[in-house]
This record gives C-alpha cells, sequence and structure tokens, in this order.
C-alpha cells in the first residue's frame, strides 16, 4: 500500500487517511510537521457532545471561555480569540455559538496558520469538516433529553437522485434549558447538500445553511474576595426580561474541484449574511464584604456579510529522486460589517451606569435604558474588510526518509472604518509576509519527527475589526512566531501517539511608554508548551487521551498588563481520558475524566478559577444493526467547578451531576 492511502487513526473508531486543511493537498496526517488533533463524529457521538467547548475539552493545549454568553470563545496555546473558525477551509468568523449536527469531525491546527489561511490564527485555528452528498442512501438521526429539560433532534437524510448526482440534507433543533436559573432558549439549523459528478475528473458540491438561535445571554456568577462566590451553582445575575441573544445566518458555499492532468484544480466559494443582537445586564464588580454587586448593562447588534473566493492549484512532479506536491493560490474576501453598541442606565436620565445592588436580588433589576451618552463606551460603526492573498508552498519527499515543507505568503489586507457617532473616517492597510518551513524525518514508516518554523499576524483592529483609532491606525500588525518539534508514531497498527513541544512569541502589541505617555508596540506574550495525545484500540476496548503542559504569560510590558502575569484561561495542566469497553456486540459501557488545574479568570490575575476534575460515565445498547441507544452521565461525582470564565465577575459554573438520555439511528 502506498503511504499516501494508509489510514491514520484519528479516533478510536475512525480511521482517516489524509487531512487537506492543513497544507491544501491531500497529505497523510504524520506527513503534517505540526501538531493537528482531530475529533470524529464517533467521538462527538460517544460522548453526547452538543459545542466547540465539549469538543476542545479533548484536545491538547486548547482552552475555552464563555465568550459573554453569546458565542464561541477559543484560547490555543494562550491566544484568545473568537474569529479563528472556518468550515471546510473557509473563514467563518461570526460570533455564534456553532452547532455540531452536520459535521463529519472536527479538525484542530496548531500554531500560527496564516501561510494557509491569512491573518490571525495566531495560536490555531479550528475547522469543521461538514458531511457532503457522496452517494449513501438512508435516514438517519437522534433523539435526545437531559434531566433539566433540554430536548433535541437530529435527521440526516441522504439519496443519490440520479446515477451523477446525490443529495444529503441534514437538520436539527433543540430546546435549550439548563441547571442555571432562568437560563433557557432554542436553536434550530439546516443544511442541504448536493453533490455533482458529471466526469471522473470533475465535482461540484453545492451547500446552503440556515441558523436560528435564540437564548439567553448568561454572564455566569461574580468573585468574591479573589475567588468565584461560593453558593452560587444556579443563580442568575442579570435581568431575564433583557438578558436576550438572538442569531440568524445564512451561508451558500460551493466547491469545485477537477483534474486537469497532472494537475488538480480547486476552488471554493462561500457567501454569508448573519444577524446577530444580544443584551446583558451583568455583574462588573465583585460581591463586598456588605453582599452587594455592581451591576452594568450594554446590548450590541451586528450585521455582516461576506464572501470568500479560494482558487488552488495542487500539482505532483518528480525531479529525479526527489517528488514535489506544488501549491499555487490564491484567495480574497470581502466583508462588511454594521454594528452598534449601547450602554445601559438604571434611571430615566441616563446617569446611572453601575447600579449597586444586595447579590441575593441580582436578578431583579429596575428597568434599564439604552442609549448613546459620552458617559459609555459606544459604537455605531460601518467596517469594509478586504483581504487578498497569494501563497506557493512546495512539499518535497527525498527518498522514503525525508521530507520538507515549504511555503511563502503574501497579503494585503485594507480595513475602511467609519464611526457614525463621531463622523471619524479611518483607512489602514497592511502588507505581510507569512512564511512556514517543516522538516519531516522518518527513520521508519510508523515514525515520523518533525521540526516546524511558522508565521502569523493579526491587524491591530483585532479579530472582529471592532474598532479602529488614529493611534491603531497607525500601527503595524501583531507579530506571532511559533517553533515547534514533535513525533507522530503509529506504535501499532491501532494505536496513534503524539508528541510536541512549543515555543511561541507574540510581538507588535501595544503598550504606553512611561516617558512620552504615547502607544508604542513594546510589549509581547511567550507562550510554550507540551502537548500529547494517544488514540486506540484493545480488542474491546477503546481509549481516546491527551494531556498538555503549558504557560502563557506577558514577557513585556502591554498595555493591558505588567510584564510576569499570567494570561487568562490558560490552566499550566489539562488532561482528558475517555475510554469505550464493548462487553459484547449488543452491550457497552463508557468512562472518562476532564482535569484542569488552576488558572486566572483574567489578565489582572486577581480572581482564581481553581482547578477541578469531572467524572463522566456512558452505557450503551444496540437495539437492532441500526439504532443505539445511550444514557451518558456528566460530572458523575457532582462537584461543584467553575467551567468557563470571561472576566474577573463573569465565571460560568459547570453542570452539577446531569443525565442525558439519546435514541441513535444510523445512516
Amino acid at each position: 500500500m502506498d503511504e499516501a492511502d494508509e489510514p491514520i487513526v484519528v479516533t478510536a473508531q475512525r480511521k482517516l487517511p489524509a487531512i487537506r486543511s492543513a497544507t491544501k493537498t491531500d497529505t497523510p496526517l504524520r506527513n503534517v510537521p505540526q501538531a493537528v488533533a482531530i475529533v470524529g463524529r464517533d467521538t462527538i457521538d460517544d460522548r453526547a457532545m452538543t459545542s466547540i467547548v465539549d469538543v476542545l475539552r479533548t484536545v491538547p493545549g486548547a482552552a475555552v471561555a464563555s465568550g459573554e454568553g453569546n458565542r464561541d470563545q477559543i484560547i490555543l496555546r494562550g491566544q484568545n480569540s473568537t474569529a479563528d473558525f472556518f468550515v471546510d477551509g473557509i473563514r467563518d468568523d461570526a460570533q455564534y455559538f456553532r452547532p455540531l449536527y452536520n459535521l463529519e469531525r472536527v479538525e484542530v491546527l496548531k500554531g500560527p496558520n496564516a501561510m494557509i489561511f491569512g491573518r490571525g490564527g495566531g495560536g490555531g485555528i479550528v475547522n469543521r469538516v461538514t458531511k457532503r452528498a457522496d452517494g449513501k442512501r438512508g435516514v438517519g438521526g437522534a433523539l435526545s433529553a437531559d434531566a433539566f429539560g433540554d430536548l433535541a433532534a437530529s435527521v440526516d437524510l441522504a439519496a443519490p437522485l440520479s446515477p451523477r448526482l446525490d443529495a444529503r440534507v441534514n437538520a436539527f433543533a433543540e430546546r435549550l434549558d439548563s441547571y442555571r436559573d432562568d437560563v433557557d432558549g432554542y436553536r434550530w439549523a439546516v443544511n442541504p447538500t448536493l453533490g455533482w459528478q458529471p466526469g471522473e475528473s470533475t465535482r461540484l458540491d453545492l451547500s446552503i445553511e440556515r441558523v436560528h438561535d435564540r437564548r439567553t445571554a448568561d454572564r455566569g456568577i461574580p468573585s468574591q474576595g479573589g475567588r468565584p462566590l461560593g453558593g452560587a451553582r444556579d443563580r442568575f445575575f442579570g435581568d431575564v426580561r433583557v438578558n436576550r441573544a438572538a442569531f440568524d445566518g445564512t451561508s451558500a458555499d460551493a466547491v469545485l474541484d477537477r483534474a486537469l492532468g497532472a494537475v488538480r484544480w480547486t476552488v471554493r466559494g462561500r457567501l454569508s449574511d448573519i444577524d446577530k443582537s444580544y443584551a446583558n445586564a451583568l455583574a462588573a464588580t465583585a460581591v463586598g464584604a456588605d453582599g452587594r454587586v455592581g451591576m452594568e448593562a450594554y446590548r450590541s447588534t451586528v450585521h455582516r456579510r461576506a464572501a470568500f473566493v479560494q482558487n488552488d492549484l495542487v500539482a505532483k512532479l518528480e525531479t529525479g529522486p526527489v517528488r514535489h506536491t506544488l501549491l499555487v493560490g490564491a484567495d480574497i474576501g470581502v466583508q462588511r460589517t454594521d454594528a452598534d453598541r449601547q450602554q445601559g442606565f438604571f434611571d430615566a436620565a441616563g446617569t446611572v451606569q453601575r447600579l449597586y445592588v444586595d447579590a441575593a436580588s441580582a436578578d431583579r433589576l429596575p428597568a434599564i435604558t439604552f442609549r448613546d451618552s459620552p458617559l459609555r463606551r459606544a459604537t455605531d460603526a460601518r467596517t469594509r474588510a478586504t483581504a487578498t492573498g497569494l501563497y506557493v508552498q512546495d512539499q518535497v519527499e527525498i527518498g522514503e526518509h525525508l521530507q520538507l515543507v515549504a511555503g511563502l505568503r503574501r497579503d494585503w489586507f485594507r480595513l475602511a472604518y467609519a464611526d457614525r457617532l463621531s463622523s471619524l473616517r479611518l483607512t489602514r492597510t497592511d502588507r505581510n509576509w507569512s512564511p512556514r518551513l517543516g522538516l519531516v524525518v522518518k527513520p521508519v514508516a510508523a515514525l515520523s519527527l518533525y521540526a516546524s518554523w511558522s508565521k502569523s499576524f493579526l491587524p491591530q483592529s483585532g479579530d472582529q475589526f471592532a474598532s479602529l483609532t488614529a493611534t491603531t491606525a497607525a500601527l503595524a500588525p501583531e507579530k506571532f512566531l511559533n517553533r515547534e518539534v514533535g513525533a507522530k508514531w503509529a506504535a501499532t497498527p491501532a494505536l496513534d501517539l503524539t508528541l510536541a513541544a512549543y515555543l511561541l512569541d507574540r510581538t507588535n502589541t501595544r503598550a504606553t511608554d512611561p516617558a512620552t505617555n504615547l502607544t508604542v508596540l513594546t510589549g509581547a506574550q511567550r507562550s510554550k508548551g507540551i502537548e500529547a495525545s494517544a488514540d486506540g484500540r484493545f480488542g474491546r476496548l477503546t481509549l481516546n487521551a491527551s494531556a498538555a503542559l503549558q504557560s502563557a504569560k506577558i514577557s513585556r510590558m502591554t498595555a493591558a498588563a505588567p510584564a510576569g502575569r499570567w494570561v487568562a484561561g490558560v490552566p499550566a495542566f489539562t488532561g482528558s481520558l475517555w475510554g469505550r469497553y464493548q462487553l459484547n456486540d449488543r452491550f457497552g459501557l463508557g468512562a472518562g475524566l476532564y482535569h484542569q488545574s488552576k488558572g486566572y479568570a483574567s489578565i489582572s490575575n486577581a480572581v482564581v478559577v481553581p482547578a477541578f476534575t469531572r467524572i463522566d460515565a456512558a452505557a450503551f445498547v444496540k437495539l437492532t444493526d441500526r439504532i443505539e441507544a445511550q444514557v451518558n452521565v456528566e460530572n458523575v461525582a457532582n462537584k461543584y467547578y467553575i467551567g468557563l470564565a470571561n472576566s474577573d465577575n463573569n465565571l460560568t459554573p459547570g453542570a452539577p451531576r446531569s443525565v442525558k438520555a439519546t435514541l441513535r439511528v444510523g445512516l
């Protein structure tokens, strides 16, 4: 068997011969010179995952934040982002909760990835790979319910419409309910796809998705004395009449793949239109010795339209004993965003921005008025971001034991910013090189040793183009430089082991010059760590394990913190373990744990998020060849812990012991 076709175990129950997102070419996972974690559909189903948070708990070196109760927010290798998300390799940077109903797998690529994906991705990216029409015929789906009243249903319908045309529809709906007082909502999504193959050398995939989400914007609980407020796991801090989040998104995707002799041409396009609004009343201070807490409020709306197009040409060449996989590509993206943010006031005159109330009654607030005022931070702006990239990459195989990956990308990123409140008009254009260099040494076919070096950049307007000022418009982008070594070993045909060590420097972060009081780019952050994972099958037992030791600190003073501070949301150690034992052909048992050491809720390092260990369990019974029932128990020991944080006083407690029952039909 040729190595390019050799399967790689990426979950205990699923094999994947190659991955395209890391290099834009079909490359065996062991030949990719960077850490890549893949969470497959089987793992998602076995552990009853429903969110990106659930997925990233299994990924070494990954952490999550609460995202202000209205979006996914990830921390990869100490880099916090709401925008480093992709779907089938195309940027998906809107702020929302991404459902998992239509996914084949989730890929997490570690380290700066600008050479492949463009700006951002300083610590890594999350790529969702969706289900496509692939010629299957059948009906699949699931029904689930948990002890708190959450109900969900999904369906997967697939059928060939003709010998060359296939169709598939995935859809789901969920009634959201929670252990948290007054936290509820609902959401649904539908994703029809078509796959057309007019000939052996050409394939066209078309897809459209609609996501509708309505829920309580839950900001969690405040702190007291540098620790999370005790005895408040289910208490709501806010106003149920105000704390609502709404998201509506429509996206359309097209992928044309065509073989032109020795060259493969792939064109990807994506159009999206999203509307989002949310309002919060939240704890803005710690609970004082008198039992009172300061409450504030704001609301925000965002309308974003985006268009992305990628063109990739891949050719396989040979020059004597050297084999080349050459990639040449170009992409362009245009995003128009209208954003508005108003501050809330607790009086009609618009003067009381912070209201102190007894913590026991922080869910019963007076009427809140939202308005523009000089007393608050406000946004009423329109931005247009245009990004163009040209890139080239060569994957060189020298004999059977040595491979090189070298790539270079040139980006042009232009942001036009118009603030309607102040009539401020600003533009900024950045031109950046993003190189990548990797070396893979294979002493034997089953073992890959690699080293890599890569750079990325992020414009000073941030990952959501949230603001641009006269100061930031004059500043160069932030830079990310990653050095990494690692090993990927297929220890047996049923066991894969990975190990990676990295050093990641973030520079050009803003700081204030004490001599001139001017903003300068002298701040820096350093992340370093070791990550390991194991995936395998041992007879009737399957195991997935991961662990990470990491440190992320401010290395030179920034505008946010002095040198020596720990980066928020980055625990020094995380570990995940899951095993499933199949008792016989019908019955199976699952058990696992997740451990996270203590960390800090914000860059202030004033509030500690305590360490915790959560134990989960599951039982499976196969009712027929296609129907399986399962029961998942989360937090078996009923531990009280803080699962997510957004700031010192927005801390989200994890759920108490909870039981979910699922009936699943295989496609």
